[in-house]
């Protein structure tokens, strides 16, 4: 199994920053692309914020573009968010996801999530 905990979410002024953490452990061969999702309150459908591939490639939906900042550290297996210009509308719960293979083999793919972590963001 492969377990993933985020870290670092919290209570935020509009403006303010927040740097939020992933660690992935348990039956990890190989990690391919790592992402952060969010879900907003009021029922909202859950959106792909960030993501970055297993060379550092990274991709952001429109609305944090130039905002928030995605990167990983491979010796670790440990994805970050640095979350910057805060706004009202980023409050939201933030869930990380892993995928990649258990087994040298590549027989075994996984996509696994974390708990999620609340980011509120409020005068």
């Amino acid at each position: 199994q492969v377990q993933l905990v985020e870290s670092g979410g919290g209570l935020v002024q509009p403006g303010g920053s927040l740097r939020l953490s992933c660690v992935v452990s348990g039956s990890v061969f190989r990690l391919n692309a790592m992402h952060w999702y969010r879900q907003a309150p009021g029922g909202k459908e859950r959106e792909v914020v960030a993501t970055i591939t297993s060379e550092g490639s990274a991709n952001y939906v429109d609305s944090v573009k130039g905002r928030f900042t995605i990167s990983r550290d491979a010796a670790k297996n440990m994805v970050y968010l640095q979350m910057d210009s805060l706004k009202p509308e980023d409050t939201a719960v933030y869930y990380c996801n892993a995928r990649g293979y258990s087994d040298s083999n590549y027989e075994h793919a996984f996509s696994s999530w974390g708990q999620g972590i609340q980011v509120t963001v409020s005068a």
